[in-house]
């Protein structure tokens, strides 16, 4: 039997048989025995039958049309078959652009037996993307075996593929986790694949001319594909993918917007602030916003002077709001990302760090060399060890190739990206590599110069990241919700132009929280702005205020103008290496000032940010809704920790900023 497309197999199913004379006067039916698989290979669902005598390649693929008597034969055309020289490069779209761009022949009847070569090989083997299914036609329960039609989006029907061992329902269930199925109001046997028009394409600069399913999925299964193309040539289109085939359908409402992201996202419920769990936000005060102030970043000798003659840090939340309130000095975050990260504990001595290092290099060389010794052979029998490795070796030469530590051709920075990333699969091989985290582990190693040292921070940042990379991506669905939750409770005005538009669910950050704006800061001012985020000040989830910062920026421009749902999300993507990254963090401190010097703060925001509530106080006027309790929160606090250590322009004095400082914190 020929060899199934390679990718990871969803479901397998022997026992699957085509009747090749089915309504065929009194003939017996001829039986072909067959193998069903689903298959997803990249971001693309394959579902593959083939006969287990199978032994054709793929350009002699068939299928059978209108009934199962009459068979069509997919051919190349000379003129492909001169395409595909040995100067082709071997891609995914090489290996599949067969299924698109194929002549069609009518073959002569059969009188019933399976079609074959002249050297006896069976011929009936098709496969087809998911994205080209138009329906499933079952049969009446009761009626012999159970079997399943497939009709493509051409009107060309499969041959019924008949299980004789049972199990159909399986593979609906299968087919359900990455396309919805809708059961067809005239025939309750067919079950209709939700279709819409073609949108986005699966090219990471370009993002037309796919089916809506292909953008569901990949929102699903590749949110980096989708979220990093350059959204600026996204127009109509994106908007007509959320839309119904039905080319008179007219702009949907918020909530059936919601819908479709939750389709792509399951669980992802933004705007539904009716649902259990959800606390109304209204009509709080929360008064002006403070003005704020950044210092100078932490110098060596500041450094130095909080370090003990064994190496200890001796005040670890002074030299935290240090870094949070002006960054480090670029020779500073080697060793300061090493205690931020969690790599070193913050407690530990000079000698205590040697001696952990020395056994990370160990345990890190240990697990490099799992991967490295794997022969081809070997390889041959592991796909998702190949999966993994093909999509690092992609991703591995589009990251910050205009950064000099990347630049080039057989750049050795390009070397150890590839190896730090390959030796994570195998520290965690459950989540192996997912695209996206190439742009997080970058630069990690571009600070450490050290593949070792890279690898440990990436492994406690991936910690905090985890989940925004696995499957279910219940990482992004928390942190969506969080950012709507407090976008309402800053400006709900603002959060009800978004949603008169389309936007309530704010897809448009999603690139932001995916990768922690990696694509939306000079590659420098990444590096302040993660150094500021790690210190964990002044409260949890300062990301998401973060956001919150930009889109009030931008609050004015977007509501003035009036943009609709294509407007925004074009505005915002084009914010990219367009923010000022010191301007953006006194924002987003002013924010957290505002809302944790609050007296009414709503439960729900006081979790997000990680505050300790006081008392309920029922009294107070919270505006139409009555029904949330409304709460107080400690401040002194977060007004000592934030208070500025210097004026704007870094000055200051020295022995009044320790003082100060200090004082905050037990001796």
């Amino acid at each position: 039997m020929a060899a199934p497309p390679s990718g990871k197999v969803l479901y397998e199913q022997e026992g699957v048989f085509i009747h090749s004379s089915c309504g065929k006067n009194d003939d017996q039916d001829s039986l072909i025995s067959g193998v069903l698989r689903v298959i997803e290979k990249e971001n693309e669902v394959i579902v593959d039958w083939r006969p287990l005598d199978d032994t054709l390649d793929a350009s002699n693929i068939l299928c059978a049309g209108k009934d199962s008597s009459s068979v069509v034969e997919w051919t190349q055309t000379p003129k492909e078959k001169c395409s595909r020289g040995a100067d082709r490069p071997s891609s995914y779209e090489a290996e599949w652009d067969m299924v698109t761009t194929v002549s069609f022949k009518k073959k002569p009847h059969s009188n019933g037996d399976a079609t074959t070569h002249a050297n006896g090989e069976s011929k009936w083997s098709f496969l087809f993307s998911l994205a080209d299914l138009k329906s499933i036609k079952q049969n009446k329960e009761g009626m012999g075996w159970s079997y399943l039609v497939f009709c493509l989006k051409d009107d060309v029907k499969l041959p019924a593929l008949h299980f004789h061992h049972g199990d159909s329902k399986l593979l609906i269930k299968c087919l359900e986790k990455h396309v919805v199925l809708n059961e067809s109001p005239q025939d309750k046997r067919i079950l209709l694949v939700n279709s819409q028009n073609k949108s986005l394409s699966q090219s990471f600069e370009n993002l037309f001319d796919e089916p809506s399913y292909g953008l569901l999925q990949k929102l699903k299964k590749d949110p980096y594909t989708v979220t990093m193309g350059r959204f600026s040539k996204v127009t109509n289109y994106i908007f007509d993918s959320f839309r119904l085939s039905d080319p008179s359908s007219q702009r949907r409402p918020p909530s059936e917007m919601a819908d479709f992201l939750n389709d792509a996202i399951p669980g992802l419920k933004i705007n539904q602030q009716e649902e259990p769990g959800f606390e109304v936000i209204t009509r709080i005060d929360l008064g002006k916003q403070p003005e704020v102030s950044r210092r100078e970043p932490v110098s060596a000798e500041e450094w130095a002077k909080n370090m003990d003659s064994e190496g200890r840090i001796l005040n670890v939340d002074y030299i935290k709001q240090l870094i949070f309130k002006g960054g480090l000095c670029h020779t500073l975050r080697k060793e300061a990302w090493k205690f931020l990260l969690g790599y070193f504990p913050w407690n530990s001595t000079k000698e205590e760090r040697a001696y952990l290092q020395k056994r990370k290099t160990d345990e890190y060389f240990r697990m490099k060399l799992q991967w490295k010794s794997v022969s081809e052979e070997q390889e041959k029998r592991n796909s998702r060890l190949r999966d993994y490795r093909s999509l690092i070796e992609k991703d591995v030469n589009r990251t910050d190739r205009t950064n000099k530590f990347y630049e080039g051709e057989d750049n050795p920075g390009l070397i150890l990206l590839h190896d730090t990333l390959m030796t994570y699969c195998m520290y965690d091989f459950d989540l192996g590599y997912v695209q996206g985290m190439s742009d997080l582990l970058s630069p990690l190693l571009y600070v450490m110069e050290n593949e070792v040292d890279a690898f440990w921070c990436f492994v406690s940042y991936m910690d905090q990241m985890h989940q925004n990379f696995e499957e279910q991506m219940q990482g992004m669905k928390t942190q969506l919700i969080q950012l709507s939750t407090l976008l309402r409770l800053l400006d709900s005005g603002f959060c009800s132009y978004l949603e008169s538009q389309d936007s309530g669910y704010l897809y448009f950050c999603f690139r932001w929280l995916l990768i922690r704006f990696k694509r939306e800061f000079s590659f420098q001012d990444i590096l302040r702005l993660w150094e500021v985020m790690w210190t964990e000040l002044p409260c949890q989830n300062f990301h998401l205020l973060l956001c919150c910062a930009i889109l009030e920026s931008e609050k004015q421009q977007i509501m003035d103008k009036h943009y609709g749902f294509n407007e925004i999300l074009k505005h915002i993507n084009e914010l990219s290496m367009k923010i000022d990254v010191e301007y953006i963090l006194c924002k987003a401190e002013a924010i957290s000032m505002q809302m944790m010097n609050c007296k009414e703060l709503p439960q729900a925001v006081s979790e997000i940010l990680g505050i300790e509530s006081s008392s309920v106080t029922p009294d107070s006027d919270t505006g139409e809704d009555e029904s949330g309790a409304v709460l107080s929160c400690p401040t002194s606090l977060y007004q000592s920790i934030s208070t500025p250590v210097t004026a704007a322009n870094g000055t200051g004095d020295s022995t009044q900023q320790m003082s100060e400082t200090q004082s905050l914190t037990p001796a």
